[in-house]
């Protein structure tokens, strides 16, 4: 099993949220939240500031902690043949944007960030991370940790 440590923000404004659009090489489309990997000796409250720079342009503040999600991409639903399962720890954030240019991040796989309103957010191919990060936000459990998101229609690893 391979194992991903991954910090997230989910920015909110009046009513929106900032989501990033993850185009990779294979092809297709998801939104997703802001974030990603960990890298060796990063503390995550870094990371998720240096990854919105990275995938969105823009500069951020992080506010508080929302929670943990922890969760197992079976190896039959993995993108290739012959991965194994994979297990994603996300550590999700409430971050403020302050400033910057918006812009796909250069030589990534995000080719856009978009403030979208929550009310559009159900009829979008998404990934996991939006609905776990948004109910994250909104519900703000005592244990930061909320029942999983099923995956299936719209909503992707």
């Amino acid at each position: 099993m391979s194992l991903r440590l991954a910090a997230y923000a989910v920015c909110l404004r009046g009513g929106l949220v900032l989501l990033a659009r993850h185009v990779p090489p294979s092809g297709g489309s998801t939104w997703t939240l802001p974030g990603g990997r960990v890298e060796h000796a990063e503390d995550p409250f870094d990371a998720v500031l240096r990854e919105v720079a990275e995938e969105t342009g823009r500069t951020a503040v992080v506010e508080r902690l929302l929670g943990v999600d922890s969760r197992v991409v079976p190896a039959a639903e993995r993108p290739a043949p012959g991965l194994p399962d994979h297990q994603n720890v996300g550590i999700f954030y409430a971050v403020r944007v302050t400033g910057g240019v918006p812009r796909p991040e250069p030589d990534g796989e995000i080719a856009e960030s978009v403030w979208t309103p929550l009310g559009d957010v159900p009829a979008l191919v998404r990934s996991s991370l939006v609905d776990v990060g948004l109910a994250l936000a909104r519900e703000r459990p005592p244990t930061g940790h909320v029942a999983p998101v099923p995956v299936g229609g719209l909503i992707r690893h």
